[in-house]
């Protein structure tokens, strides 16, 4: 349960009684029967702030648009990427630089499937 809101900077003795129970599941699930937990493997989006280990959020019941980090069934692997759309044209883009985009053309040898949206993620520290 998250308990509130707490400072990175001095805290206030206020605060201690300005606590609210919170459930996760309010924060991050709009649509329970289509979103799904998925645990990360890689670093290839620790420039977006997802990295090895994290848990992703993911809702597949939004419509994905470019721009956003999407999971991805590419030839069926899973993986999760920044989705681009321009021009008619497709490719998953990964947030470290080193890694090589993943581009689709209208091939029948590619099979691209936008699995959900990622909406959060969810890092463990211990």
């Amino acid at each position: 349960m998250v308990q509130g809101t707490v400072r990175a900077g001095f805290p206030s003795p206020a605060d201690d009684f300005a606590v609210k129970r919170q459930d996760l599941n309010e924060l991050l699930v709009t649509h329970p029967a289509a979103t799904f937990f998925w645990r990360v493997r890689g670093t290839s989006m620790a420039g977006a702030g997802i990295a090895d280990g994290d848990i992703l959020v993911v809702n597949r019941a939004l419509n994905p648009a470019h721009g956003d980090i999407v999971v991805a069934e590419v030839d069926n692997d899973f993986t999760v990427k920044y989705l681009h759309r321009r021009n008619g044209r497709v490719k998953l883009r990964a947030a470290d630089p080193t890694f090589p985009d993943i581009l689709f053309e209208n091939s029948e040898d590619q099979r691209l499937t936008i699995v959900g949206v990622v909406t959060a993620t969810i890092k463990r520290f211990r």
